[in-house]
């Protein structure tokens, strides 16, 4: 039997979460988050993953199969990874 959808998202968003976290640190470390956004855009996805990882953790605990917290599960994964290459990207390319 494949698992459900919900466990992937659920291990994904709470990686990623993890390195969003990291970048937000990494920059607080570094002294450099007062020269980018990229940490405020980091904060962005940190919250959008938290919120995929709680949705998907409501639908793998729901009874019904077609429950729609796994579809806002993903769709805030997929936002939450949008936001988080928009925060490399803004890392990469701003001189700090």
């Amino acid at each position: 039997m494949a698992m459900p959808r919900s466990s992937h998202i659920l291990n994904a968003a709470s990686n990623l979460l993890g390195i969003s976290l990291l970048i937000i640190a990494g920059l607080k470390i570094a002294n450099a988050a007062q020269k980018t956004l990229a940490d405020e855009i980091a904060w962005g996805a940190t919250l959008l993953f938290a919120l995929s990882c709680l949705l998907s953790y409501i639908s793998l605990r729901t009874d019904s199969p077609k429950h729609k917290m796994a579809t806002w599960a993903d769709r805030a994964f997929l936002t939450g990874l949008l936001v988080l290459i928009s925060a490399v990207l803004v890392l990469a390319f701003t001189a700090i």
